[in-house]
């Protein structure tokens, strides 16, 4: 037998992607199954893009880029984030990798040495903690629960600090509960971040331009906080580009040097074809994926009143995304002939089992109390889905 590292053996999988595969698997079977676990949008990219890709095939662009990317393409965030968010960054400030994830993490194994505390609101994005841990750093989960909206009081972050903190990661809109912090309220985050020098802040913005409430507020437009801030973002979500795999960073330019040199040995440059895909939706303007937004919008609708209306759910109305996070823990010891509902994973089992809709338990997002549910389904599917989940909860003895 192979012995494997201590590493990946303490490494925990991706919640939302075994849940997703359940469901496959059903789905294999045969099962009708309605499949609200992955967060992908069910849009087709846009027409643009896909033929600034296929003019890229035809020119040629098929060698290796630069490392952290084309410069034109780079230089065209750059121009995007000066747009669209007010920030001033020069193309060796930004670095486009594999998809935001590999973004995210290139910064934290820069960043994290042994020991060092993470700071996460909770609840958080799996994969902000696993990154964490595999740093070798110590995570430090900062919770808020529907009643404040999941979102932090600086008060609370306040008192999470200590003198080994070093990194703080947040989204904003949120994965897993779609909140969204105002300018205000990240504004007042920001004072506590200035009696803290030595805390760097991963601004994870890859929902902005899915928002329905107000409008998207980036941290690093707080001067005193600008060479601080990592900001995020990339195409995955909101121009429905899951695929293509570009996400970037726009940070200091020691910060973007440090994630260069882990990229270049690690994956180098990510596809060149993709890179000019992704120069046409940078230069893009966002009205040309209002129509998406527009319909999330329609969609978040049906699942807050169709979710509300279940007795044992508790719904807030979220700000951005396409994700409802809905508190469960008063089915919490009900059960369906010997199945036992003890959790949110046994709920969400449950749910797969008998009513053949896929959720993910809010356990793997750090909020054992709730459950996540994916709307970035057809109105139709969310209808029918809804109509699934209140039929089997009905069935539940409590």
């Amino acid at each position: 037998m192979t012995i494997l590292s201590n590493r990946i053996e303490n490494f925990g999988e991706s919640a939302t992607i075994a849940m997703s595969q359940l469901s496959r698997d059903l789905a294999g079977k045969g099962v009708d199954v309605i499949n609200l676990s992955l967060g992908e949008p069910d849009f087709n990219t846009p027409d643009f893009i896909k033929e600034a890709a296929k003019n890229a095939i035809d020119e040629n662009y098929t060698h290796y880029t630069p490392v952290p990317g084309y410069l034109d393409v780079r230089k065209s965030i750059a121009l995007k984030l000066k747009r669209d968010n007010g920030l001033e960054y020069s193309p060796d400030q930004i670095v486009i990798s594999t998809g935001a994830k590999q973004s995210i993490i290139n910064t934290v194994l820069c960043l994290i040495d042994n020991g060092d505390e993470v700071l996460i609101p909770a609840p958080y994005w799996v994969s902000y903690r696993e990154m964490a841990l595999y740093s070798e750093g110590k995570v430090v989960p900062i919770k808020a629960e529907v009643e404040q909206g999941f979102k932090i009081t600086p008060e609370q972050l306040e008192d999470h600090i200590t003198d080994k903190t070093k990194l703080f990661i947040f989204s904003s809109p949120s994965n897993p509960t779609g909140g969204g912090y105002t300018e205000a309220e990240l504004r007042a985050l920001g004072e506590v971040f200035k009696r803290h020098p030595k805390i760097h802040i991963i601004s994870d913005e890859i929902y902005e331009h899915i928002r329905y409430v107000g409008s998207h507020f980036s941290m690093a437009s707080i001067p005193e906080l600008y060479d601080r801030v990592i900001t995020v973002n990339g195409v995955s979500k909101a121009f429905a580009m899951t695929g293509w795999r570009i996400g970037y960073i726009a940070a200091s330019k020691q910060i973007a040097k440090a994630c260069t040199k882990i990229q270049g040995q690690f994956t180098s440059a990510p596809s060149s074809i993709s890179q000019m895909a992704a120069k046409a939706a940078m230069e893009s303007n966002p009205s040309e994926i209002k129509f998406m937004v527009d319909a999330f919008a329609i969609r978040r609708k049906i699942m807050i009143d169709g979710l509300s209306s279940i007795p044992g759910l508790i719904c807030n109305e979220p700000e951005g995304a396409f994700y409802l996070f809905p508190k469960v823990n008063s089915l919490f010891g009900s059960s369906f002939g010997a199945r036992k509902i003890e959790t949110a994973q046994d709920l969400c089992m449950y749910l797969l089992e008998e009513a053949y809709v896929a959720t993910v338990a809010g356990s793997a997002f750090g909020a054992d109390k709730y459950i996540r549910l994916s709307y970035a389904a057809s109105e139709d599917t969310l209808k029918e889905a809804i109509h699934r989940i209140s039929s089997a909860i009905s069935k539940l003895e409590r």
